[in-house]
């Protein structure tokens, strides 16, 4: 049977209530945690590499099972960019399983000795990370994050249960079967990567109450969903909230480099969170960047909307409202804003931002230091497009997300922002005084 075939299987409807479901996928977790937790590299390893290739030998069910989830999407009235993040083809499908084997060849985290001293007393104690346990991953439209995710947890030693987007169940399902059976090959436990398998949003409700088998919850989707889990979990979050990324074009701007990273910024990919929603330009360069870039962005196919300087030097802006400072438009539309200098940019930033990525273009170093030391960003770039913000482009061969927050992990999160870590302290039958 295909794996396509065998994932239809599985979306038939449940037999047993949400309840009962979420509580034995938690059970599952947590007792394949503790395998997963004390397997060495090696298993870990061959898991993953097994999990490639398997992706690359069910490309045909994988896109069959996705082609499904399209048609249904698309009776759902989901947005041309929108669309695009659930699309597979044959390229985003390498791209999954290289990433696998990438996170192969990463160093193993788990064990790793951070510090280690001893004390007058003779006590030695050491500093080692640790697994977080089991991990939950909540996102929307993207299927990639069910192998990206999947294989991350797998390496950091920690069980995860994944509840991808209604929109992207067969795919997930097709990706899910082939990530079991990289498992199977290592003698792991299959219950180390569970996908919920419905698309009832009461999963979402009963997984955020799950205390007693998750450890950590990462939301990845929209602001709508984002907002939902930070209200109704009762979990500790890695909070990857919207990406309102901006791209600031500083007055010592090369024209043609600015032209071409912020086509890039917006267009490369409109419906990631890395891509730019708001371009910032200074008043001294305006008149002579805008209109070619404006330019370029109608080539391509976007919508502008401007403040009334903006509007002023290019008639075919259309009127920005203060709502577009705030939008993540995951779409082709783009809000400019022309700005008096570096101060009045940082400050858009800081007021409108969500502290995701934000990229200057300047030839001018000290503007440029100053950008990167004041700006209060997880990811903050010069002279790059903030479409880089990734964690495969980082080097880290996927990410689970990009955190936004400040506790534990922030920006990309990969094996290491995975783990935790526990003391060791090794005496000779010390007493305490």
């Amino acid at each position: 049977m295909s794996t396509a075939s065998v994932a239809a299987q599985k979306v038939a409807p449940l037999e047993e209530s949400i309840e009962v479901l979420m509580h034995r996928l938690g059970k599952n977790a947590k007792s394949a945690g503790q395998v997963l937790s004390v397997a060495s590299s090696d298993a870990k390893n061959k898991a993953l590499r097994t999990c490639a290739n398997q992706l690359r030998s069910a490309t045909v069910a994988i896109i069959d099972a996705n082609q499904k989830d399209l048609a249904w999407s698309k009776g759902k009235g989901l947005t041309k960019a929108m669309l695009d993040r659930l699309m597979l083809n044959d390229e985003r499908i390498e791209a999954m399983a290289k990433g696998l084997e990438d996170i192969a060849e990463l160093a193993d985290p788990v064990g790793q000795v951070m510090d280690a001293w001893e004390r007058p007393n003779g006590l030695k104690i050491s500093r080692v990370r640790v697994p977080l346990g089991v991990i939950g991953v909540i996102y929307e439209s993207r299927p990639n994050v069910t192998a990206d995710a999947g294989g991350l947890c797998l390496k950091s030693g920690n069980a995860v249960i994944l509840r991808g987007g209604s929109e992207s169940l067969h795919s997930s399902m097709a990706i899910a079967d082939c990530l079991h059976a990289g498992l199977k090959d290592a003698n792991l436990p299959e219950d180390c990567i569970q996908l919920v398998p419905t698309r009832d949003r009461a999963a979402v409700g009963e997984m955020l109450r799950m205390t007693d088998f998750i450890d950590v919850i990462v939301p990845r989707g929209g602001k709508s969903l984002i907002e939902r889990i930070d209200s109704e979990s009762k979990i500790p979050l890695f909070r990857h909230l919207e990406g309102v990324c901006h791209t600031y074009v500083h007055a010592d701007a090369d024209i043609e480099t600015a032209r071409k990273v912020l086509l890039n910024a917006k267009m490369r990919r409109t419906g990631i969170c890395g891509a730019t929603e708001t371009l910032l330009i200074d008043q001294n360069i305006a008149e002579k960047f805008l209109p070619s870039t404006v330019d370029d962005l109608v080539k391509a196919e976007c919508e502008i909307r401007g403040d009334a300087a903006a509007q002023k030097i290019d008639a075919r802006i259309k009127p920005a409202t203060e709502d577009d400072w705030y939008a993540e438009y995951l779409d082709a539309i783009i809000s400019v804003r022309i700005i008096g200098g570096l101060d009045e940019a940082i400050d858009h930033i800081t007021r409108y931002g969500s502290e995701h990525t934000d990229s200057i273009i300047t030839e001018n170093a000290n503007a440029a230091e100053e950008f990167l030391n004041r700006v209060g960003s997880a990811i903050v770039m010069v002279n790059a497009s903030t479409q880089f913000a990734d964690g495969g482009e980082f080097g880290m061969g996927a990410e689970i997300g990009i955190s936004t927050g400040k506790m534990h992990a922030r920006g990309p999160v990969g094996v290491e922002q995975l783990t935790t870590y526990k003391y060791k302290v090794v005496g000779t039958g010390q007493c305490r005084p």
